[in-house]
């Protein structure tokens, strides 16, 4: 009788299901095998010797076999706890986000190495480096649209080309950049922006992606990069995130401090 042949891949847990009583369904993401749900027996029991590997926003390696449709775990190695976000409850909610934003754009079992490296960076950022969560939810949101091949143009103004847009606003549904007074009519929902967060906008966009986070904004910058990079993510997928909406209540209220929105060529605040 022919051996099992097992699977051995890093991965990272998006997301639990519990199952049975010491079962759960995982739903990894991997460096050779894309997003795949795999079942992990036994891994509520104290007595296993992976369990550690089996929580959310933990990455490992695994050895995996494959029965039918369905992969099983058979052994795993944690290679990094994300510890920092342990300790942190509004971290570990936005980590969350970040992973369950990851799993939307993600199909099963394509090619997601570089969705891999991006979420794995993001959550080095907020657990190791401690960059601003605010400042890393913005910049992780539209780099994974860019990724994911929603990436907005935000080289000029889409109407008039200019460089340097007059009062620039963000339009999240079609992903361009325009003057205050160009596209009002033909704009949906868009969001204003400023010098700084325009440069930090076209930074994400444009530049390293190893130097992502290497950059700072003011409070009020950071706020106008912050709702146009949200507004895109929701403008772009057609869906809301109950972990978003999770670690948005655990935020202060500040209504007056919240950024205009363009909406058909009419200001909102």
């Amino acid at each position: 009788m022919a051996s099992t042949p097992y699977i051995v891949t890093k991965g990272i847990v998006l997301r639990e299901t519990e199952t049975k009583e010491a079962d759960k369904i995982l739903t990894l993401l991997t460096d050779t095998h894309g997003k795949i749900s795999v079942i992990a027996r036994g891994v509520r029991r104290k007595s296993c010797k992976y369990a550690a590997c089996a929580q959310p926003l933990v990455y490992s390696e695994w050895t995996l076999y494959q029965k039918g449709e369905w992969f099983y775990a058979n052994e795993g190695a944690t290679l990094e706890l994300f510890s920092g976000l342990r300790s942190d409850l509004e971290a570990m909610a936005l980590g969350f986000y970040l992973a369950e934003l990851t799993e939307a754009v993600t199909t099963e079992e394509a090619e997601a190495s570089e969705l891999l490296r991006h979420l794995l960076n993001g959550l080095y950022a907020l657990s190791t480096l401690r960059k601003p969560k605010a400042l890393v939810k913005a910049a992780f949101e539209i780099r994974l649209l860019c990724l994911a091949g929603y990436e907005p143009l935000a080289d000029g103004c889409a109407y008039c080309g200019a460089q340097s847009p007059e009062q620039p606003l963000m339009d999240v549904v079609q992903g361009v950049l325009r003057c205050r007074t160009c596209g009002a009519k033909e704009s949906a929902l868009s969001m204003p922006l400023c010098a700084d967060s325009l440069a930090a906008l076209r930074h994400i966009v444009y530049g390293d992606p190893k130097r992502l986070y290497s950059f700072r904004l003011g409070e009020d910058a950071l706020r106008r990069l912050n709702g146009a990079a949200e507004a895109f993510a929701a403008a772009q997928l057609e869906r809301g995130f109950r972990t978003l909406d999770f670690y948005k209540s655990l935020q202060p209220m500040e209504p007056e401090k919240r950024p205009p929105v363009e909406q058909h060529g009419e200001e909102r605040v």
